[in-house]
């Protein structure tokens, strides 16, 4: 779990995001930094008990950076007001589908899982995967469990057909997709109580067979 400090620590930088008043917090932030740390940490741990590929990868390696990158944005503001961390085989870098984790307050806590806005041959690739293998794709994004969790697989749609495809084709709604991605919503009691990381890791785990389809298309 995390300290409620960290919520607190958050809820203020969103109302000073500025450089003075981050300055001033530096020691606050850092405690922040190495609380998120740990959490991410334990996750890991969690995970790695069913997927080995999780054993070498550490926080560092997951963790966004809070400085935001300013010079394509007409938000000029220097923070993110989040915390985040991408949990995959590569750590955050990874291009293929993989497990994300957002902390915010305001109820904006939650953890999300698929593949954002891949590159045009791998996003081919993934429509390929769902086309041949439709059954075994709707098996798992329509399973009740996975419903109940996660709802529908979310993804903005292309308004045209995807190249090579008819609008007939039993799988178009997936195929339209330029991302497919699920999540997962957390209060922020639910953060800042004793447990929080088997509850993670738990969601992460109903959300694999559903990561790991995504990942044949990238290997």
């Amino acid at each position: 779990m995390l300290q409620k400090r960290t919520l607190v620590f958050l809820e203020q930088l969103a109302k000073n995001n500025n450089k003075a008043w981050f300055d001033a917090h530096r020691d606050e932030y850092l405690a922040v930094k190495e609380d998120f740390e740990v959490l991410v940490g334990n996750i890991l741990t969690g995970m790695a008990k069913t997927d080995a590929a999780y054993k070498e990868i550490n926080a560092k390696d997951c963790i966004m950076r809070i400085f935001r990158d300013v010079r394509f944005s007409k938000d000029k503001t220097p923070y993110k007001t989040n915390l985040g961390a991408g949990l995959s085989r590569g750590g955050r870098k990874f291009m293929g589908a993989g497990y994300y984790l957002h902390i915010e307050p305001g109820g904006k806590c939650f953890t999300g899982g698929g593949m954002w806005m891949p590159e045009p041959p791998m996003l081919k690739a993934t429509r390929q995967e769902i086309d041949y293998n439709l059954k075994e794709f709707t098996g798992i994004v329509e399973n009740k469990q996975f419903k109940k969790l996660f709802g529908k697989v979310e993804g903005e749609q292309l308004k045209k057909l995807p190249q090579g495809y008819e609008a007939d084709n039993p799988a178009i709604e997936y195929l339209k997709m330029k991302s497919f991605t699920v999540g997962h919503n957390f209060t922020d009691a639910a953060v800042t109580t004793k447990g929080f990381e088997q509850k993670v890791t738990e969601v992460f785990a109903a959300m694999r067979p559903f990561i790991d389809f995504l990942n044949r298309a990238a290997q």
